[in-house]
């Protein structure tokens, strides 16, 4: 049997940033769920920047099974985890010292190899497989949630637009030392780790992200690294956006309902498709 084509992406556009923080929690509540009642446990992983400011909505909620997450981290530089360039210190002082996760379910790199990145690299990737081996047996591991964002060139996790890393298909995490902002030597999830995740959430708010959000979903053909996160079935990718950040997007939203299972995930996919349908019958027919 054939393998099915990648959902098209699920476009959520929110009225300002603190609706949209509030959507995003009761998102990722539900996934949690759904990942406990299957899987028990909810692997999660966390992107750079500002990202994990978004889930302070989640904090203090009582329905939130903290015990049961398991915690990475998509790209890391190659910094002591103190440092103000480190992912896992954004994240930390930013959403992870305000919630009870258990330490040893918090997965960084360790800071004794930042000066080797190869070693660096083969370490996280042997704490995926690790993680992983037990429970998947995919080519590749399996997060029930990653949660990513959209950098000013396309980029995401620390994949970037021309980067040889894009086209790494063996190992699941790979190095850089020629990043072309912030810290050059990094460590990173590679695409097709990105690619066969449970669900891929971007989250982008602000005015200064409008013009590269209508390139990712209005011209996805330009393959910018964004672009091609589009997981395998039954992964879904949805994008979190503000209305600032969607302002000029002409990529049809779905109304965010208040996702209860995978079910009304899947119907919420079905509806973009149908949008994104008439949409393109539409611009074939020569109407606005």
């Amino acid at each position: 049997m054939p393998a099915q084509p990648p959902a098209p992406p699920v476009f959520y556009s929110f009225q300002n940033n603190d609706i949209l923080v509030d959507s995003l929690a009761n998102f990722v509540v539900k996934a949690q769920r759904d990942a406990v009642e299957k899987r028990g446990k909810f692997t999660i992983a966390l992107s750079r920047g500002s990202l994990a400011a978004n889930l302070r909505g989640l904090v203090g909620q009582e329905n939130v099974q903290w015990d049961k997450w398991e915690v990475f981290f998509c790209d890391e530089a190659a910094v002591p985890l103190s440092d103000d360039d480190s992912n896992y210190h954004s994240n930390y002082l930013s959403f992870l010292s305000t919630v009870p996760i258990p330490p040893s379910q918090v997965h960084t790199i360790d800071p004794s190899l930042i000066g080797d990145l190869e070693e660096l690299a083969d370490q996280y990737e042997k704490q995926l497989v690790n993680h992983f081996a037990a429970s998947n047996a995919a080519r590749y591991p399996t997060f029930d949630l990653m949660l990513l964002g959209m950098g000013p060139d396309g980029e995401t996790a620390s994949l970037f637009p021309g980067h040889e890393l894009l086209s790494e298909r063996d190992a699941w995490v790979s190095y850089l030392e020629d990043a072309p902002r912030g810290p050059k030597k990094r460590i990173t999830m590679t695409l097709p780790v990105l690619t066969h995740c449970y669900r891929a959430v971007f989250v982008v708010s602000g005015t200064e992200k409008a013009d590269m959000l209508h390139t990712i979903l209005d011209e996805p053909e330009t393959g910018l690294p964004c672009s091609r996160v589009r997981p395998a079935a039954p992964g879904l990718v949805f994008w979190f956006a503000d209305a600032e950040a969607a302002s000029k997007t002409k990529y049809p939203p779905t109304t965010f309902r208040w996702i209860d299972n995978q079910k009304e995930a899947e119907e919420a996919v079905e509806a973009a498709k149908r949008k994104l349908a008439r949409r393109l019958a539409q611009e074939e027919s020569g109407e606005d």
